[in-house]
């Protein structure tokens, strides 16, 4: 039997609105994809080309996320685990072996290695780095229009200068990961 590799990865810990995203990403040996890397090594744009190219070509591709609520309850790297977990019960194709960007391993059915840097080191991880990244700053954009004045598309929910002035301003909303120290202060 072919060994099939599933890559995962997650994108959004530092943030402290939003949710943390996680991609599983199977891809086709007989389809390479050139350019594969770290997705905060990549522009945009390039970033957004890849994962159309991915979602395109890839055997098997699934998202899973964890919401601000989940990882004020069961903290972020735990909801960051959970996040993987969902992704990778997303897919429909069943891979035999998990390679996981970082050092903790998910709670998922198949025998696997975690990878410190693996998002540059391995095209299952890059690909997966990539996707979850297009898709969550997708969605804070959307947050950004359902929530205006917090410029969430500009910091993607990390905790600029800019975006602590505007929590000040504006007050902390259910999107907000409360249990996160700049979202205390600034609660207060």
């Amino acid at each position: 039997m072919k060994q099939l590799i599933v890559g995962l990865d997650e994108v959004g810990r530092g943030c402290i609105a939003g949710p943390v995203v996680a991609a599983a990403v199977i891809l086709d040996s007989d389809k390479p994809i050139s350019g594969l890397m770290d997705s905060k090594k990549l522009s945009e744009k390039k970033r957004g080309e890849l994962s159309s190219i991915i979602i395109k070509y890839a055997k098997d591709w699934s998202i899973g996320r964890a919401e601000a609520s989940e990882i004020d309850e069961i903290n972020i790297l735990q909801a960051s685990l959970l996040a993987m977990k969902r992704a990778f019960d997303g897919l429909t194709v069943s891979a035999n072996f998990a390679q996981v960007d970082g050092t903790f391993y998910p709670d998922i059915r198949v025998p696997g290695e975690c990878i410190k840097g693996g998002d540059n080191l391995i095209a299952e991880i890059s690909a997966a780095s990539i996707i979850a990244k297009v898709y969550r700053d997708e969605h804070m954009a959307l947050l950004d229009v359902l929530n205006p004045g917090y410029e969430l598309s500009k910091h993607m929910g990390y905790p600029t200068p800019a975006h602590k002035k505007h929590i000040m301003n504006k007050g902390v909303t259910e999107i907000y990961r409360q249990s996160f120290a700049p979202v205390k202060q600034l609660s207060l």
